[in-house]
């Protein structure tokens, strides 16, 4: 049999993963609408509705990732990029001139679509990066997606440092920088982001990098948190500032030191490279490789590790398979495990059970997260970017804690990842109580767990590849996102704002103020993610012999069904 070789080349995969970290953290733009919300309300005159409606506008373009979704599997990694790169250049650009008032009396629509377009960035970005090294790392989908989308969690504090120690808390100077700053990162990372050949099972220092771009995350969340505590309680000087920055800078070029280290002390690695021969053989070796590097099953999902690039060889290994299995006639419907086409996997109870878990738990949270300078004030904090950047650490620790602690029991115990979102969901049900009850020092309490609860949400993304395999990995879980400006829409645009505003016209004031401003929704919200809670409890007991099958042997096996 041919082996699969991506036109990526034979390089190991950890530049890619070293500058999609640069990219996640861009990806992560649309979580910088508590900075700017405040200047939208104040310079062009609009009420807590208008801006909750924008705030929704900001999810929906955030989470609609079904064309970034479509094109992965039709276009490079690098092509995807500079779609968003585009995107966030003239949406962020929009948005600029109206509130630097170079261009004044743009109408509401058309702030509202750029608001669409701009954060529609995050989609493609994250999409191209996320699925790229999801194919690139298969054996290790929880931790790298942990990793990822952890960055992308920690960058609203990121954009916080930057806010407070070089834009002198400038929103126009912010948006320029969404707008300028972020395109030009996203494009000199492009072309360091492509499908490579995975490293073999076998490789025992994969664990090792692993745990070293964890333990250089969690770094730059520490450092990003005190620096933002300093330099709300300090005043700081330019010099000093710069200095800060520096840090910051380093320490996200730290995962680097990865692929640096493995070029100057080069490791020998066992690699099982089949032999071409008759499709007797063929049939043979692709049923043991099944057994010891899932990487050679040419038709499981693994197969599909470029989404570009490898196209043009998929079909010649079936049909190199259809010979040596005597000619398969007629292809078997997908089992939970294997590869399913975005049609198929619309019509199992399975995919829509998660989809409503993350339409109703990220709903919720982002209810929160969309209002959550209108709720500080409400609650008498003046300055707002410390809730933020409390939100994001801890959202950080989620995402990425979620990522390892899941893929730790799945190999240990076979325990599903949709079991770690029961938990997430009673805390946010605690968390909710909390907001409602408002008593004296929660608020931060609160925002803290906040950021836990929806961080674990993100287990939704490798229960997808697992449920529904790689190959069509993009579209599906860009699907389940919807849930997000879905639950915004109907928790934040509705409920949120409509009791936001009452509150605020039976004070005679055209700023709410007091636990009551948001009291019945948190009050909602915490029975909204009761509801999570118990469907997250159906979904891990539907899965739970998915996961035994897939992870008997303690590490990630494809099923043998997958083979016809």
């Amino acid at each position: 049999m041919p082996k699969l070789v991506l036109k990526g080349g034979s390089r190991p995969p950890w530049v890619g993963l070293a500058a999609a970290v640069w990219v996640q953290i861009s990806a992560g733009n649309a979580i910088n609408f508590p900075l700017y919300s405040p200047a939208l309300k104040s310079v062009l005159g609009f009420n807590q509705q208008h801006l909750t409606i924008l705030g929704v506008a900001n999810d929906i373009g955030e989470n609609v990732g079904l064309l970034p979704g479509v094109a992965c599997n039709k276009f490079p990694p690098w092509a995807v990029l500079l779609v968003g790169s585009v995107a966030c250049f003239f949406g962020y650009g929009v948005l600029w001139l109206a509130v630097s008032q170079t261009v004044q009396g743009l109408p509401y629509w058309v702030l509202w679509l750029a608001l669409v377009l701009a954060a529609n960035s995050n989609a493609w970005f994250s999409t191209a990066v996320l699925v790229t090294n999801m194919r690139n790392f298969p054996l290790s989908r929880g931790t790298v997606a942990g990793i990822l989308k952890g960055y992308v969690g920690i960058s609203a504090a990121v954009y916080t440092v930057v806010y407070n120690l070089i834009l002198d808390q400038s929103t126009p100077d912010l948006l320029l920088f969404l707008a300028l700053g972020l395109p030009i990162i996203c494009s000199s990372m492009m072309f360091f982001i492509r499908p490579c050949t995975p490293a073999s099972g076998e490789d025992s220092s994969v664990h090792v990098h692993f745990v070293f771009a964890q333990a250089a995350s969690i770094l730059l969340a520490c450092y990003l948190l005190v620096t933002t505590v300093i330099s709300r309680r300090v005043s700081l000087n330019d010099e000093t500032s710069y200095i800060l920055i520096a840090g910051m800078i380093i320490i996200l070029m730290a995962p680097l030191a990865i692929p640096i280290k493995m070029t100057l002390f080069p490791a020998s690695t066992k690699k099982l490279s089949p032999q071409a021969g008759s499709s007797e053989n063929v049939a043979h070796v692709e049923s043991d490789s099944t057994q010891t590097d899932p990487l050679l099953a040419p038709s499981s999902s693994a197969s599909h590790l470029g989404s570009f690039s490898e196209n043009e060889y998929a079909s010649d290994v079936e049909t190199l398979l259809a010979e040596g299995e005597g000619a398969v006639k007629k292809k078997k419907r997908p089992r939970r495990g294997e590869d399913f086409k975005f049609t198929e996997a619309f019509i199992k109870a399975d995919f829509w059970l998660l989809w409503l878990i993350y339409f109703l738990g990220a709903g919720s949270g982002v209810t929160v997260l969309n209002n959550l300078a209108q709720i500080g004030a409400a609650f008498g904090v003046e300055d707002t970017t410390i809730l933020l950047c409390l939100f994001s650490f801890f959202n950080f620790l989620g995402r990425l804690g979620s990522g390892a602690i899941s893929e730790h029991f799945i190999r240990s115990r076979t325990i599903p990842r949709t079991f770690w979102i029961i938990l997430s969901q009673l805390i946010m049900v605690v968390t909710f109580l909390l907001y409602a009850l408002a008593l004296s020092g929660t608020l931060y309490a609160a925002t803290a767990l906040l950021g836990v609860g929806t961080g674990f949400l993100y287990l939704a993304i490798p229960t997808v590849s697992e449920l529904f395999g790689l190959k069509h990995f993009g579209i599906i879980y860009n699907f389940i996102l919807l849930g997000n400006p879905a639950g915004a829409m109907l928790f934040s645009g509705l409920l949120a704002a409509h009791v936001y505003d009452a509150e605020a016209s039976r004070q005679g004031r055209s700023i709410c103020l007091g636990p009551d401003c948001f009291r019945l929704t948190f009050l909602i919200l915490a029975g909204v993610n009761m509801l999570v809670a118990v469907l997250s409890i159906i979904l891990t007991v539907r899965i739970r012999p998915v996961y035994k099958s897939l992870y008997a042997s303690g590490s990630f096996l494809l099923p043998q069904s997958s083979n016809h």
